[in-house]
């Protein structure tokens, strides 16, 4: 049985020829490289009958060959400058993206709780603490989304992928109906009172905003962990 690494994602495919796809990325069957066992001289041949052998280990996120980054160090990409190639280096190192796109994913669905529970109840108080909560994912989306860009031109190549292309999408979808949400909260205070004739516009508009961040994180799961 041969294995077969995606190079885009490190994906491993087990089988007689590569998927036509990848199922992680979506990488095309062109990007799949055969994974080469290296042959140590004993048990040569006695691999598929249980032999003493070693088993080949699947690569490790964050090695060269683990990471999809097409056997290239993400941490030595050139980039302009010593400071910055060292701060894009100590991101991809330390994973910054997929720990800061946690607290957007985290907060949101509390905020939209809120929201909720305010139309509910007509709870001022519930409708301050879900612009709060707003207010805090719109200071997070630029590290998100500069992060996230760091981790898609390094460790997989800038792949243009049907998966990266929804993940990309998506979180421009969210950046852009948070920043409209709290712009328009600010503007209108009272955006959740009965009294206001489109506030059901407003909530279809986090609504959308909570599918876009649903989207990109579940994608994101499948980069990481490989499932």
């Amino acid at each position: 049985m041969k294995n077969w690494r995606c190079t885009v994602c490190g994906y491993i495919h087990k089988g007689p020829e590569p998927p036509d796809k990848c199922p992680i990325c979506g990488a095309d069957k062109s990007e799949f490289e055969e994974v080469i066992e290296p042959s140590t001289g004993i048990g040569e041949g006695l691999q598929d009958d249980g032999g003493i052998g070693p088993v080949p280990e699947a690569p490790v996120a964050g090695s060269p060959t683990g990471t999809g980054a097409r056997d290239s160090d993400p941490q030595t990409e050139t980039f302009p400058g010593g400071l910055f190639q060292r701060l894009v280096g100590l991101m991809l190192k330390h994973h910054v993206h997929p720990v800061s796109v946690h607290i957007p994913n985290g907060v949101l669905p509390v905020s939209v709780i809120f929201i909720i529970l305010a139309v509910f109840f007509e709870s001022s108080t519930l409708q301050t603490a879900a612009l709060y909560n707003m207010v805090f994912v719109v200071l997070t989306i630029p590290l998100v989304l500069f992060s996230g860009y760091i981790e898609w031109r390094n460790r997989y190549q800038s792949a243009l992928t049907h998966r990266f292309i929804a993940k990309i999408i998506a979180a421009i979808v969210v950046a852009i109906t948070s920043v409209m949400a709290v712009a328009w909260w600010i503007v209108v205070p009272d955006v959740l009172q009965a009294a206001y004739p489109v506030r059901w516009v407003f909530i279809a508009l986090i609504l959308i905003m909570l599918i876009a961040a649903t989207v990109a994180g579940f994608i994101g799961g499948k980069l990481v962990f490989k499932d």
